[in-house]
């Protein structure tokens, strides 16, 4: 080519381009492409705004072109949030396909929810980036994804409602680098491994969550280069697979919670570069080989949540580049390596959850060499160190985090804790630490967390342990003996988020230097005998949470703001009523109330009818006050509630209906009132979530309602003992699954461990709180039941107290009672049983408590360690004999009567008795009727006297039942 030609090119290109800069760069054909794209978008944001025809389509927001071209390549429309209301959403349109050179499509954070990821993506073949995580797509992956042979990221994951039935289309990418399809459902792709294994480029793979069910061996191994592995959690139930020691290129590694069994696998590590290994919660179940710790690059190793036994090998030691070791919930035993004390890049040690033992000074030593010069973080929480922390243990010039907590760790807290400068976080909670605390603790100037409850500490606290405080933000001190004693003017140099003095010793004057700490969201101070007024300033702090319970504090019940989540001022003097407190709030705002705890004071009045105002209430607390009238109707507005106590005041009337509307109870308390008419039926219907029903003590009558029993799936507190109820028992108690299953503290932890309950067992009523969950009871006691005890009852296997005593209850004990197995208290005294004691009984080996007394009772007391252990008046009252009552007669037939051991002695006498008895009887019977026979007139003014007596009898009880109606009448009303 000349150089005229050379020119002329040059010429041509220049004009062209500089043509181009006058008309744009976009190519008519993508822009209207893109226009059509954007028209099945929904684009609550505006992001797209910018997307008109009249403008350059390379300068709309989220398009990159080629800058020679024009063509665009690339298109960045991914939030940088998740929140739906802000993000794309609508349909993904195939006019894409008029975008050909694409080679980058960023559609994560989007709203696609319920649609499919498009086939016709496949047809990009020009795309080397797809990032679609987290856009709500759903549905079957497209295999059609397998033509992009350039791509070289493909980013798919949490789209929580994707699968794929296999990934053979997969090995068609042969160019990928990144994959990640995390939260797609892979549980029927069997296939996985070995279409991953044919992506010969592949350094990342991301496979979390995908139901994997298992690792099929590999002959060889393809993705040499993979430096990212995550595989976690999924449900493999496998070994680790020996391939993985053949990533010579490894960085990362995580196979947390993915089910792996067997030992863990002593590789041969060859792969030397490897820096990263994380095999957390993989079940792993076997010593730690000693050939992992001879990996010279590896800087961090994750191996907790294991079952890893036996001690910590010593071969730590050679981990010289490692940066943080983590082997936390584990089952590791013995003592620290002394070899630790060398690993001088150590910044992160997490050992908490194993089964560490030994002298904790000990364990300080193995970490006193130049490791202490870095470490930042120590966790040795949840063992079983013993002994004392000395002053030499805490030479570590860089600690941030110290926690020691939830181990036996005994004695003084050190006095040189005061030289870690750079402490921010000590726990050393629940140990059985004594004494009082060092004055040095007031120069850790960086603290923001302190957490020293559940220890033995005592004595005075003053304004010194918090001289230079000034970033503490956190206190957790309760469950100790300490008494801060501080000036009333004291002005605390930090300003807390969270306070927990409970149990210290702050009387009797209400704490005035609280009115400094402006940001306090949560406080408890109970137990801490303050015996004052509190003052007004307190309740407009900005608190979330307050806890003042059990002191004796004496106001009238306070106006709060609407910002408070959770109020106990329970076991206190409070008085008045509580009219204000829910009609008339700060403001006129609804409140934000979840927790109302207000019983044991001294309450009066009606529980006014403003429950409305308070529509997150999911607790009320208004027991043991004097509390009287109805029970409000408005409380059934409160959807959300969970828990109802309202026991041992004075309310009156009916059980309100709109109590069916709080469908989410778990616990009713309605005992000792005054509440009257029946049990209603919709109970059974409505409140399907009860676990406690308790309505004690009332005046309630009518029967049983059969409608209870649809509590079938969470009932195990059912008292309706001391009122008025007739009938018989319901058979289908027996569908009470709780009472029927064995006591689990598993089953019900959690559920509400900060509830209690009032519950009569063993004939005395004891408040249960952190074992409520276990007490499983059925109190029909003193009504007046009628019928048979139902043998369907004795499936309740699960129940520890069986009450029935004081009713009309007739026929025999049922034969199947040693079935109930978990029985520790058992009382069917005051009734008309009658028959033999069913040897079964002898199988109830956690009884401690039995009253059968006053029945009708006959035979022999079975034999069993329980029962003739028992005071002999739980069985007096019947015909009953054998220990612990006397012995059985000799030849009787067993069961056959009972004989005193002074029976024998008085035996003449006894006959004399009786003979006088009879003749006594037959001369005063022959006196009366002879002369009735002989004497006519006498016969004539007896029966006449006879007719007149019945006459005033009857009127007597005509008058007496009409009394009971009007009376019951006026209750009503």
């Amino acid at each position: 080519m000349s150089a005229n030609h050379i020119e002329c090119f040059f010429l041509v290109l220049f004009l062209s381009f500089a043509n181009r800069d006058t008309q744009g760069l976009c190519i008519e054909g993508e822009k209207k492409a893109l226009l059509s794209f954007k028209q099945d978008l929904i684009d609550p944001s505006n992001k797209l705004s910018s997307w008109v025809a009249e403008k350059d389509c390379c300068e709309w927001a989220g398009i990159v072109c080629d800058s020679i071209t024009g063509h665009v390549m690339e298109l960045h429309l991914g939030s940088t949030t998740q929140d739906p209301l802000s993000s794309l959403s609508g349909k993904i349109s195939p006019s894409l396909l008029g975008i050909k050179h694409l080679s980058y499509l960023n559609l994560s954070n989007s709203c696609f929810v319920g649609i499919q990821v498009p086939s016709f993506l496949g047809s990009l073949v020009s795309l080397r980036y797809l990032e679609l995580t987290e856009a709500g797509f759903s549905g079957l992956i497209p295999p059609q994804l397998g033509n992009l042979s350039n791509l070289a990221h493909l980013g798919i994951g949490d789209n929580i409602g994707l699968y794929a039935q296999n990934l053979s289309w997969i090995s068609g990418l042969h160019s990928l680098d990144y994959l990640d399809i995390s939260h797609v459902n892979l549980s029927e792709a069997s296939d996985w491994l070995s279409a991953i294994n044919k992506l010969t480029s592949l350094s990342e793979l991301h496979l979390s969550y995908c139901g994997l069910k298992k690792i099929h061996p590999l002959s060889y191994v393809n993705f040499t280069s993979l430096s990212v592995l995550d595989i976690s959690p999924n449900n493999l139930h496998s070994f680790l697979p020996t391939w993985v020691s053949n990533l010579s290129s490894l960085v990362s590694l995580d196979l947390s919670q993915s089910y792996l069994e067997g030992p863990f696998p002593n590789f041969s590590w060859s792969t030397t570069s490897l820096r990263s290994l994380d095999v957390s919660e993989s079940n792993l179940n076997s010593t730690i080989p000693s050939s992992l710790y001879g990996l010279p690059n590896l800087e961090n190793l994750n191996l907790r949540m294991n079952n890893f036994r036996g001690v910590m090998p010593n071969a730590i030691e050679n981990l010289t580049f490692i940066v943080t070791l983590d082997l936390a919930y584990n089952a590791l035993e013995g003592q620290l390596p002394a070899g630790m004390r060398n690993l001088c890049n150590m910044e992160q040690i997490n050992l908490a959850g194993n089964k560490f033992g030994g002298k904790v000074s000990e364990a300080f030593d193995s970490l006193s060499g130049c490791i202490s010069d870095r470490l930042m973080s120590l966790d040795l929480g949840q063992n079983s160190y013993s002994g004392q922390i000395m002053d030499r243990n805490l030479d570590f010039k860089n600690l941030i985090s110290l926690c020691l907590w939830i181990n036996e760790i005994s004695g003084p807290i050190p006095v040189s804790l005061g030289n870690l400068s750079r402490l921010k976080r000590l726990w050393i909670s629940r140990n059985k630490l004594t004494g009082s605390l060092p004055d040095s603790l007031g120069s850790l100037s960086n603290l923001e967390e302190l957490q020293i409850d559940g220890n033995l500490l005592e004595g005075v606290v003053t304004e010194v342990h918090f001289a230079n405080l000034k970033n503490l933000k956190r206190i957790f001190a309760s469950g100790n003996s300490l008494t801060l004693r501080v000036d009333p003017n004291w002005m605390p140099p930090f300003l807390l988020t969270f306070l927990d003095l409970s149990s210290w010793n702050l009387g009797p004057k209400f704490p005035l230097w609280l009115k400094s700490q402006k940001n306090l969201d949560r406080i408890d101070l109970s137990y801490t005998g303050i015996s004052d007024t509190v003052p007004s300033w307190f309740w407009k702090l900005s608190f979330s949470d307050i806890y003042l319970r059990s002191n004796k504090l004496k106001s009238p019940v306070p106006s709060i703001s609407p910002n408070v989540v959770a109020l106990d001022l329970s076991d206190n003097y409070l008085s008045g009523n509580i009219s204000h407190f829910l009609c008339h709030l700060i403001d006129g705002e609804i409140s934000s109330l979840r927790s109302l705890y207000l019983g044991g004071n001294l309450l009066s009045g009606d529980i006014s009818d403003c429950w409305m105002h308070s529509p997150s209430l999911s607790v009320i607390d208004l027991r043991n006050n004097n509390l009287s009238g109805k029970i409000p109707e408005s409380i059934g507005s409160l959807y959300g509630l969970t828990f109802l106590h309202l026991r041992n005041n004075s309310l009156s009337g009916t059980i309100p209906s709109t109590l069916e509307n709080c469908r989410v109870l778990l616990i009713l308390d309605l005992g000792l009132n005054k509440l009257v008419g029946s049990v209603p039926k919709w109970i059974g219907g409505s409140l399907s979530s009860l676990m406690v029903l308790i309505l004690h003590s009332n005046k309630l009558n009518g029967q049983i309602p059969a409608e209870l029993c649809l509590l079938t799936e969470r009932l195990q507190i059912l008292d309706f003992g001391d009122n008025n109820l007739f009938g018989s028992i319901p058979s289908c108690f027996s569908d009470f699954k709780r009472m029927a299953t064995k006591p689990n503290v598993i089953m019900n932890i959690g559920l509400y461990r900060l509830e209690s309950a009032y519950v009569v067992i063993k004939g005395k009523e004891n408040k249960y709180e952190s074992i409520l969950s276990l007490v499983i009871s059925l109190d029909l006691s003193s009504n007046n039941l009628s019928g048979e005890i139902p043998e369907q009852l004795t499936s309740l296997q699960g129940l520890i107290s069986l009450n029935l005593s004081g009713n009309n209850l007739r026929g025999s004990i049922p034969d199947k009672i040693g079935n109930m197995t978990w029985l520790e208290s058992l009382d069917l005294s005051r009734n008309r049983l009658s028959g033999k004691i069913p040897p079964s009984i002898s199988n109830l080996n956690y009884l401690s408590h039995l009253n059968l007394a006053n029945n009708n009772l006959s035979g022999e007391i079975p034999t069993s360690t329980q029962l003739q252990s028992m005071n002999a008046s739980s069985f007096t009252g019947n015909n009953l004999c054998g220990p612990p009552l006397s012995k059985c007669r000799t030849g009787d037939e067993k069961g056959g009567g009972m004989q005193n051991e002074e029976e024998d002695f008085g035996k003449g006498e006894e006959y004399w008795f009786r003979l006088g008895i009879a003749m006594g009887f037959a001369v005063g019977f022959l006196g009366v009727i002879c002369p009735l026979i002989f004497f006519g007139a006498w016969r004539l003014a007896y029966f006449w006297f006879v007719d007149k007596t019945r006459v005033k009898i009857s009127d007597f009880f005509f008058n007496f039942k009409y009394m009971l109606i009007n009376k019951f009448s006026r209750d009503n009303n």
